[in-house]
């Protein structure tokens, strides 16, 4: 078991609660120290997640984002491959425009260095169409700028979870 491959967070391993409801577990890549848990729910516009992410820098941005892979088993956590995007969208701000299904709102740490993390990601889901089980939660060690492409530049893979398979 790698740093950023927790017990159960294997593809297809322990984490979903109910129908529409996965939990994540956040492991920090090597030499890091984010870690969190996360709730996903479905909802009507796609995915809401909530929870908490600890061991980051205090007062700082960090990129959040969905990856294609629900692998988290190298120490850089660069086998969860790029951002989920099955549109070929160009990499964008979440809040406006073009941008991939991946693509979230920055986390930002408070003075004790903890994230509390409410969102929803419009336009995927927990099942059907833009699935996002299966697939990798990163934060990264700098906060998206929005515009850089592919990615945001914002800088390495810090924590990485699964997100549970169907079935799981």
């Amino acid at each position: 078991m790698t740093a950023c491959s927790p017990q159960g967070q294997a593809p297809g391993g322990p984490g979903s609660t109910a129908s529409g409801e996965s939990r994540v577990v956040l492991a920090p890549t090597a030499g890091n120290r984010a870690k969190g848990e996360l709730t996903l729910v479905t909802s009507a516009d796609g995915v809401r997640i909530t929870g908490t992410i600890d061991g980051l820098e205090p007062g700082t941005e960090h990129g959040f984002h969905i990856h294609e892979h629900g692998d988290c088993g190298t120490a850089d956590a660069s086998s969860a491959g790029e951002h989920f995007n099955p549109g070929g969208d160009p990499h964008g701000n979440p809040a406006i425009g073009a941008h991939h299904a991946g693509d979230i709102h920055n986390l930002k740490s408070d003075a004790r260095g903890v994230a509390q993390v409410d969102t929803t990601v419009d336009g995927v889901s927990l099942g059907g169409p833009n699935d996002i089980r299966g697939k990798a939660i990163i934060v990264h060690a700098s906060a998206d700028d929005y515009a850089t492409q592919p990615s945001g530049n914002s800088g390495a893979r810090i924590a990485c979870g699964v997100i549970p398979s169907a079935g799981s």
